[in-house]
């Protein structure tokens, strides 16, 4: 964090110091939350929660070496008392972010966002000293926890953006101003939150409008939604993508066997690129972080070279291992939704393997009224990407078979191009039906929203892997 006297932090905040709190003492540390990682020199910020009170956390941490306690409630060790701690970190951050010198880049989007926030963070790395969002830590706590991490030398601050209504983007913005923005795309997810397509564009239409004249937006000129918003905002506005009108597009796309190689094409040149991140989705991705990393200043031989070697970093999203018995998987269980199946399918399609492609899928949440017609679209993407046989997992994933099959039969079918779809109850009739069937050499997907889909993963996971 950016050095501050307790006082600083208690005026900053509005808090109050305890008597045992030296108001000289200098935060250079971190601001953490789990006590574990609390240490020398930073602020241990007791957070009160359903299972357990950080409160009780405060002595251990103090004993870690923190300069002093964000609480809300008496303690015994040295603390700043405020009213509501998570909005004290939200003061904290703005102020962080004011002094800071960093450049402030905001990603956005329906799905890949932390994708492609750690491509950018990885290729700022290679500019100079950076902070980016750590795994999904996107929202009204993650989102300033990350600020605060910025240090005095920090030049690049990236920070994964999301929002489960209007107005959210708006606020996270506010407490980190971005001069860069990138949006990927407005898809069907999370309706129980925007309720409709056009909500969810307007949301995420919410950082190009925050932008504003002096900064710079990019846009996927591939996704109609999001190319409109070229139209909200004064920024310098540049789209990303496939086609012609795009100022940073991927020309003559190769799939290979699911990394994807192509010519990046900027207004400063072209450079041949060849991604280690498996699945045609990182495509856009890799366009919208090679975007950024043009307008700051990167050359395109630069941004290919660091494309190539950037690689994934946070778990559940493409894991593709190898077991000893030859057996490949593609772990992506983090999320689901209808873009991201579509593209995981479609990896699975293209994955070398001298075994059969087997997709265990569960359920899409949060679709509403949308779920059954997407699950089943859903069934008709794995049958047009080749694949051999579908384990649709639990409740409210039975059209997957169906859509499968082409028809409406209920639990299993052995259907047309050769494809088997079997409909079971849970992540234990999953794994039991794959113990029976699955053969060394096969390639398995496992992909679903939350519901512990990622079981299914872990059983496959052998204690010997190799990274593909």
């Amino acid at each position: 964090m950016i050095p501050m006297s307790l006082a600083q932090v208690a005026a900053v905040t509005g808090g109050k110091l305890s008597e045992t709190a030296d108001p000289e003492a200098v935060v250079t540390g971190d601001v953490e939350f789990d006590s574990r990682k609390a240490g020398p020199g930073g602020l241990f910020l007791a957070i009160p929660g359903a299972k357990a009170d950080g409160h009780e956390f405060a002595a251990k941490a103090h004993a870690q070496g923190v300069v002093a306690t964000i609480a809300t409630r008496p303690i015994d060790t040295p603390a700043v008392y405020v009213d509501d701690a998570v909005a004290a970190l939200t003061l904290l951050a703005k102020h962080v972010a004011s002094v800071a010198k960093a450049r402030i880049i905001g990603v956005t989007g329906s799905n890949g966002k932390t994708s492609t926030k750690d491509l950018i963070g990885q290729l700022c790395a290679r500019l100079g000293p950076t902070v980016a969002t750590e795994a999904n830590f996107n929202n009204e706590l993650g989102h300033p926890y990350t600020v605060c991490r910025t240090a005095p030398d920090t030049e690049y601050l990236v920070l994964e953006l999301a929002a489960r209504g209007l107005g959210h983007i708006t606020q996270l913005c506010e407490i980190a101003p971005p001069t860069i923005g990138a949006v990927l795309n407005v898809g069907i997810s999370h309706l129980d939150g925007f309720g409709s397509i056009e909500t969810t564009a307007e949301a995420k239409s919410e950082l190009p409008r925050f932008i504003g004249a002096g900064g710079t937006v990019l846009l996927n000129g591939d996704d109609p939604r999001v190319a409109a918003m070229a139209a909200k905002t004064d920024a310098d506005t540049y789209l990303f993508g496939l086609g012609e009108d795009a100022a940073i597009r991927a020309a003559d796309v190769d799939p290979g066997d699911g990394r994807h190689a192509f010519t990046l094409v900027t207004p400063a040149g072209e450079a041949r690129v060849r991604l280690n991140l498996w699945g045609a989705h990182h495509v856009h991705n890799a366009l919208a972080a090679a975007g950024v990393l043009w307008r700051l200043g990167a050359a395109p031989e630069e941004i290919a070279a660091g494309l190539a070697e950037s690689g994934r970093l946070s778990e559940r999203r493409m894991d593709v291992f190898t077991r000893p018995d030859g057996t490949v998987v593609i772990d992506d269980s983090y999320n689901a939704n209808p873009a991201s199946m579509g593209s995981a399918v479609r990896t699975l399609g293209l994955l070398p393997t001298g075994g059969r492609r087997i997709a265990v899928l569960g359920l899409m949440a949060d679709l509403e009224e949308q779920s059954e017609a997407c699950h089943r679209r859903l069934g008709e993407q794995a049958r047009e990407a080749g694949i051999d046989e579908i384990i649709a997992v639990g409740d409210g994933t039975l059209p997957i078979v169906e859509g499968a099959a082409g028809n409406d039969r209920e639990h299993s079918i052995d259907g047309a191009d050769g494809v088997t779809a079997t409909h079971v109850p849970d992540q234990a009739a999953a794994i039991a039906l794959l113990e029976n069937r699955l053969r060394p050499g096969d390639a398995v997907l496992v992909k679903g929203s939350r519901y512990r889909t990622w079981d299914v993963a872990d059983h496959l996971r052998a204690k010997e892997e190799t990274d593909q």
